[in-house]
């Protein structure tokens, strides 16, 4: 672990965060060892707003500092970004959730990373999240959900995917704190992660 760049991030520090990025990536660590210990600090900047050390705002800007550092330059230029989109993801909060910051993070690490995403907001219901799936026909779907009444929401979008046949065409992935190994075999889901790198990777597997 990065413990400089970890605890920066945890303390909020944005100019000491951008500061070791910007010299990791010039010692030759690449975007994904950045993205991967930014996390680790935004893990962490959780674990104090549930200890209730931070709140709402803090973790507002943290997100923004995670977005700022994936807006960088310097970390764009070291992304073997391909010239063609690699593939289509659909993205969105569940219904009866509005958190958004780690799913706009993740959008953000999936363009980086060659995808075409196509945000669908918070408080996404089943039946927008199947017209937009059959408007867009993506490889994949996204589905952030940070409260615990969203996995109600969630698995009625599954539902209504089976439906109406379309289940079997799109992998579906599952993001946030409400997800858990028994939920999501419940709902009967293709992956699940609550760590954002991880979850890129898993959609990177899938084109």
């Amino acid at each position: 672990m990065d413990e400089l760049l970890v605890h920066a991030v945890e303390e909020l520090d944005e100019k000491t965060v951008k500061e070791v990025v910007i010299d990791r990536l010039q010692a030759g660590f690449g975007p994904l060892y950045i993205q991967e210990q930014v996390s680790l600090g935004m893990d962490k900047v959780g674990i104090l707003y549930e200890q209730g050390e931070y709140f709402i705002a803090d973790l507002i800007m943290a997100g923004v500092i995670f977005k700022d550092i994936l807006e960088l330059d310097e970390m764009k230029s070291g992304f073997s970004v391909p010239s063609e989109k690699i593939g289509t993801v659909v993205i969105g909060t569940a219904a009866g959730d509005l958190h958004d910051i780690g799913k706009n993070i993740f959008g953000s690490m999936l363009k980086s990373a060659g995808f075409n995403v196509v945000d669908l907001g918070v408080d996404v219901s089943p039946e927008d999240f199947c017209r937009a799936i059959l408007a867009v026909k993506p490889d994949i779907v996204a589905i952030s959900g940070v409260l615990t009444i969203a996995l109600e929401s969630i698995h009625a979008t599954i539902e209504l995917l089976r439906q109406v046949g379309m289940r079997d065409n799109v992998k579906v992935i599952l993001g946030g704190k409400c997800v858990s190994p028994s939920a999501c075999n419940i709902i009967g889901v293709d992956a699940y992660t609550t760590d954002l790198p991880e979850g890129v990777k898993i959609c990177l597997s899938w084109v």
